[in-house]
């Protein structure tokens, strides 16, 4: 570990799009430190950014200076980060990549937050790709470089997911322990410090960009498979979706049923209750309890649910 000193208390600027700047901010206040500059996601922007959050209320409300921005290494932008003079600029919930035109304002650097247990799961679209196996959960603050969340860390926890828990369950566990870390951590730089340790990129692992269209079910899948899927993408992530006829139909809770008896045709609908139903799919059997759909679908016993060429060369 390498202490590294800088300013007692600091001049702090946060930028963000997410919950997860929402919650750094709101403990940066908490901690009553130093804030410079608030920089949020225009919410014009923010159209394809899953679970956006307007950081303007939360600012104004404690009297910071708040500015929108679209992206963020433009020169408005920098500029106003200039102007700001920060010691520590945070980035937290951006997809948007830092340029060095910004990493060299702040007199001591910036700090970054991944929601995996780095040097493995770097990249993107991490609340996903951990639900679907690919990374371990954790709350990560690292300084930021001209790498990928491959800067030295400053603090990390991982942690104990409940057991097939939805991408709002993994989020809400992420925002109990951001607060926690940032509880252990705020108080050491408003000292003027922080203890950081190296990453071993020979350990690294790399996730890729995830699309909504990424999110379509295949019925010939199995049932355990198609499960992962819907909770991996669910709310605030665009969904898991199949097709009724022309129509998108987004599931977004289910579950697998190991009781019932009927064998049905991937994709064909096999049983209804009310507004729920039960799907075949290519090994087993999944209840969906919610969806949504554009049209006034009504699920019927028999209803096949899936891609079909017929229905866009009729």
């Amino acid at each position: 570990m390498i202490k590294h000193k800088f300013n007692k208390n600091p001049r702090i600027a946060i930028a963000g799009s997410v919950n997860s700047s929402i919650t750094t901010l709101s403990k940066l206040i908490d901690h009553n430190m130093n804030i410079v500059l608030v920089l949020g996601l225009n919410p014009t922007s923010a159209i394809n950014v899953s679970g956006f959050r307007d950081m303007r209320e939360l600012s104004e409300k404690h009297g910071l200076p708040f500015s929108y921005f679209s992206k963020i290494n433009d020169s408005e932008t920098v500029q106003l980060i200039e102007k700001a003079k920060p010691d520590i600029l945070f980035v937290i919930g951006l997809s948007q990549i830092i340029k060095k035109s910004i990493l060299d304002i702040p007199s001591f650097g910036s700090i970054g937050y991944h929601p995996t247990k780095l040097p493995e799961g770097r990249g993107r679209a991490a609340i996903a790709w951990i639900i679907l196996g690919e990374a371990k959960p954790a709350v990560t603050f690292f300084l930021i470089d001209e790498g990928m969340d491959s800067g030295d860390i400053i603090y990390q926890k991982e942690l104990n997911l409940s057991e097939d828990p939805y991408a709002q369950d993994v989020i809400d566990s992420l925002v109990f322990t951001i607060e926690s870390g940032l509880d252990e951590i705020l108080p050491q730089i408003k000292g003027g410090y922080i203890f950081a340790r190296s990453q071993n990129n020979d350990d690294a692992t790399y996730l890729e960009i995830r699309k909504p269209n990424d999110g379509l079910i295949n019925w010939e899948n199995s049932a355990i498979d198609i499960y992962r899927l819907i909770r991996a993408v669910s709310k605030p992530l665009p969904g898991a979706f199949t097709y009724f006829n022309r129509n998108k139909l987004i599931i977004w809770n289910a579950q697998i049923d190991t009781k019932i008896k009927v064998k049905g045709v991937p994709g064909r609908i096999l049983r209804i209750d009310s507004d729920k139903f039960w799907i075949q799919s290519g090994n087993g059997v999944l209840k969906v309890n919610e969806y949504s759909i554009d049209n006034d679908f009504k699920p019927k016993i028999g209803i096949k649910l899936g891609l079909c060429i017929e229905d866009f060369l009729n």
